[in-house]
């Protein structure tokens, strides 16, 4: 990653601006070009240095859902329910982690009813329980993670 690099991740997830050309406007404060700006941000999602770069939305207020989940993947098998898991559109993001529940994962679906039977589908194609975890209450904090 070079300067210009950090300084949209930096930036961006501080949020992005709602302008008719906001790589143009973003590019004039970066000190580049809007051309520059989206090239480097496509080489951030083809690298995997980034995951998604989009809105995000509130799929509840929407009339969907989301929801935690969490599953014990053997790790002789972890990459392999990690695509499982990864395959479904419904899954929003997933993170190893270093605990017997070692898959977390959320699902954000436009309907209600729907994170059931992907909840189902996941547990029959992975062999592994799913633990679901429905938000009860809903906290806003500033996450901010420097580069």
């Amino acid at each position: 990653m070079d300067a210009l690099d950090r300084q949209i991740i930096n930036e961006l997830q501080r949020g992005f601006p709602l302008v008719e050309r906001p790589f143009e406007m973003l590019a004039e404060q970066f000190g580049t070009t809007e051309a520059t700006l989206i090239e480097h941000v496509q080489k951030l999602l083809d690298d995997g240095v980034l995951s998604r770069f989009g809105p995000m939305y509130n799929a509840e207020k929407l009339g969907g859902a989301l929801t935690l989940c969490a599953l014990s993947a053997p790790e002789d098998q972890f990459d392999n329910i990690t695509d499982k898991v990864n395959s479904h559109p419904e899954v929003a993001h997933n993170y190893a982690r270093d605990h017997s529940l070692n898959m977390w994962f959320v699902i954000a679906t436009d309907d209600p009813e729907r994170v059931a039977e992907v909840l189902a589908d996941i547990e029959h194609e992975t062999g592994c329980e799913v633990l679901n975890m429905p938000k009860l209450t809903e906290y806003f904090i500033g996450l901010h993670f420097a580069v």
